[in-house]
């Protein structure tokens, strides 16, 4: 009897899209970096590019106008962009994190409006490179940042200082939100620990000692 179940896409192909649905004028680059190189809300469509270093985002939207894509650029950060995630709840706001050690809030228009020259917020969290940053599913406004030093959640209303904090004994990764939104999983090594949401927001920096995993 054969041990391995037969996979229903064994015998499947990939279907290029037709050249129509292609979008041109991308300065894509290669970057080793741990977050994500392109991401997609209901409306746009933001990526990295090869441009300043790796500082500069690029934006277009799901769906043509006039069956053209308008393909933008916005100068975001000093360094390389290492992640970014748009807001579950706001197809047009555009969190980004860097090596230059912020998280920064962008309030996107359609690539063929003028793009915002600033960020609505900064966060600069003095922990080291960042390296990934998500949104929470259910809570509006609650980030999880990944640093050098220690994952972080942050709530974007309060600017001045981090939700809580996991302090690992070595430079550790977070994962995204669980399925279930209570909880994201950081890993340091072969260690993982859970890092609880706070449901009610209040400031609670923890210090958790991180279990076999």
């Amino acid at each position: 009897m054969n041990r391995f179940k037969t996979s229903k896409f064994k015998n499947t192909t990939p279907k290029v899209a037709k050249k129509e649905g292609w979008i041109n004028n991308v300065h894509a680059g290669s970057f080793s970096c741990q977050g994500n190189h392109i991401k997609a809300s209901s409306k746009l469509v933001a990526f990295n590019t090869g441009q300043a270093g790796g500082g500069m985002v690029g934006l277009t939207s799901v769906n043509p106008s006039d069956s053209q894509w308008t393909v933008t650029q916005i100068s975001c950060h000093s360094d390389l962009v290492t992640d970014m995630d748009f807001s579950p709840f706001d197809e047009s706001l555009l969190a980004t994190c860097s090596w230059d050690e912020t998280v920064k809030l962008w309030r996107l228009c359609d690539p063929e409006q003028e793009q915002p020259s600033s960020p609505e917020l900064t966060l600069q969290p003095g922990q080291g490179r960042l390296e990934l940053v998500h949104f929470h599913p259910t809570s509006s406004g609650l980030l999880v940042v990944a640093t050098a030093k220690s994952p972080l959640i942050w709530d974007t209303s309060r600017q001045e200082a981090p939700l809580a904090a996991l302090w690992l004994l070595s430079a550790g990764a977070a994962e995204p939100w669980s399925s279930t939104a209570t909880n994201c999983r950081v890993s340091a090594g072969n260690r993982t620990a859970p890092c609880l949401h706070p449901p009610a927001r209040t400031r609670c920096c923890e210090c958790l000692t991180p279990e076999p995993s």
